[in-house]
């Protein structure tokens, strides 16, 4: 069985709820690392175990959201490995994946449609790495 992590704070916390629901319809063990409610949650509780997960190759992929997905995506981001890469269309999804090797998916909960969200999550985890003239870039990527 396929497993991913996923994380939110009280702004994604509906997202996560239905992106939860469609990763297991889709045979994918889901980890929740929380928040488990709409109450206020500082995204940085729940990026970092989400984002020690990556670093400890415990996941291959996982899903961050937060209202903007700019704060959720910057502390995860932090962690050596980790290539968290905000995503709000399929099309940037997919070019995360194919040229920047993102691991993490990070979604804008205020900012995107369920749809746009469950088409721009098949197209990470469809698409592999294009390697080549990108793992040079990649590389540069962690201090």
């Amino acid at each position: 069985m396929k497993k991913i992590a996923i994380g939110s704070d009280h702004a994604g916390y509906s997202l996560k709820q239905a992106l939860i629901t469609y990763l297991k319809s889709m045979s994918y063990e889901v980890v929740d690392f929380g928040t488990n409610s709409e109450d206020r949650a500082d995204y940085p509780d729940y990026a970092h175990p989400v984002a020690e997960a990556i670093e400890r190759k415990e996941f291959e992929f996982a899903v961050l959201i937060c209202g903007s997905a700019n704060g959720i995506s910057m502390t995860a981001n932090k962690h050596q490995g980790v290539r968290c890469a905000i995503c709000w269309k399929p099309e940037i999804a997919t070019l995360a994946r194919a040229h920047n090797d993102a691991n993490i998916i990070s979604f804008p909960a205020r900012f995107i449609t369920l749809e746009d969200a469950i088409s721009g999550l098949n197209e990470f985890l469809n698409t592999k790495f294009e390697g080549g003239r990108h793992t040079g870039r990649v590389d540069k990527i962690s201090c």
